[in-house]
């Protein structure tokens, strides 16, 4: 791998459970600075990670540095437009972690700016790095599933609301709730393995039920905590989804939930064919059946690390101009079908393309 010098923008949990130490792995990669509005989590984050040189407060300090071949955009979704445009046009290379940013006409704006730049703009989703996901798509393009006719996913947890009443719980900052938080990653990735697949009709429902009244509110953990302000703050977004997708490969069925009231959580993707069938475990491996045996089979494989691996993807891209699997062009139809998605469930009727 050839020197690359980046700057992380935004120093939260992303940036420190998943990209900072994946960079800090990766031979010929220095992280020149590392900017959030919050200095004291920069500062943290510096001594937690002393691959970092130096602290900002303002991005556009490391964007005016001539050295920097490239930015990670780790911050809240409302943000990610701004930076990545502003990154672009100073000439950098730049990684914005999922979700593209809040709807599909700004991520198509996005798209466009790189291609008028001529830089590479990659996207965070992660699991087209995943061993078991790459696997799949290899058993789908050998022929195991045989025609591959219905994929079903569960994204279902209970009372698992995030940060609620804060930025993710807040439309104007996160673009809205499970769908762009988690369905994201589980519909990428089945197109990913599907194949370049083109949407053709959706409909989709979406519900807000489980805290309607914060202060009421019941759960057992939450995630990102220290960022939830139930006392003043907002929840304006989604909490379960449930829905139905026609493409041009495959129909897809789908439940989603943050938060509902059955205990057992189903996080799996089950994909249907014709010679055979598997089902993901959400993180995880797979089991496959075969229609001609009958006989399930739980394959062993490594799990090397999919934040390492796709940081090298994109890594690699910068250095030679050629766009990998995570490249804004390969994941537009992931935003266009979120969009989608949450236009069906705002005007209760199907939309087609």
């Amino acid at each position: 791998m050839k020197n690359t010098v980046v700057a992380i923008i935004g120093c939260g949990r992303i940036a420190r459970n998943a990209h900072l130490p994946s960079l800090s792995q990766i031979e010929g990669v220095r992280v020149k600075y590392a900017c959030d509005v919050l200095e004291e989590k920069a500062k943290k984050m510096q001594a937690d990670f002393p691959i970092i040189e130096n602290v900002i407060t303002d991005y556009k300090v490391a964007l005016s540095d001539g050295e920097v071949d490239a930015v990670y955009v780790l911050t809240p979704n409302f943000a990610h437009y701004t930076i990545t445009m502003d990154a672009l046009k100073a000439g950098k290379h730049v990684f914005c972690e999922k979700p593209i940013t809040v709807n599909y006409e700004l991520s198509c704006a996005m798209r466009k700016e790189a291609e008028k730049q001529g830089k590479i703009l990659n996207v965070g989703v992660c699991n087209r790095y995943n061993r078991s996901v790459e696997l799949l798509k290899q058993y789908l393009e050998e022929g195991k599933f045989g025609d591959v006719y219905h994929v079903y996913c569960s994204f279902r947890s209970f009372r698992s609301i995030p940060g609620l009443g804060g930025a993710f719980t807040t439309k104007a900052q996160s673009g809205g709730g499970v769908l762009i938080d988690w369905g994201v990653h589980f519909f990428d990735l089945i197109m990913y393995i599907l194949g370049g697949a083109k949407l053709k009709s959706v409909t989709c429902d979406a519900y807000s039920e489980m805290a309607k009244d914060m202060k009421a509110y019941k759960y057992r953990n939450m995630w990102a905590e220290d960022t939830s302000d139930i006392e003043n703050g907002t929840n304006d977004v989604d909490d379960f989804i449930t829905g139905y997708i026609r493409t041009d490969k495959a129909s897809i069925s789908f439940n989603g939930a943050w938060a509902q009231n059955i205990e057992t959580p189903e996080m799996f993707v089950d994909f249907l064919g014709d010679k055979g069938g598997a089902r993901l475990a959400y993180g995880g491996k797979f089991t496959y059946w075969s229609a001609e045996t009958l006989e399930k089979t739980e394959p062993e494989y490594d799990m090397p690390s999919m934040f390492v691996n796709e940081s090298k993807g994109f890594l690699q891209s910068i250095h030679s101009g050629l766009k990998d699997r995570n490249n804004v062009d390969n994941v537009l139809e992931t935003a266009k079908l979120l969009d989608a998605l949450y236009q069906s469930a705002s005007d209760r009727k199907e939309i087609t393309f």
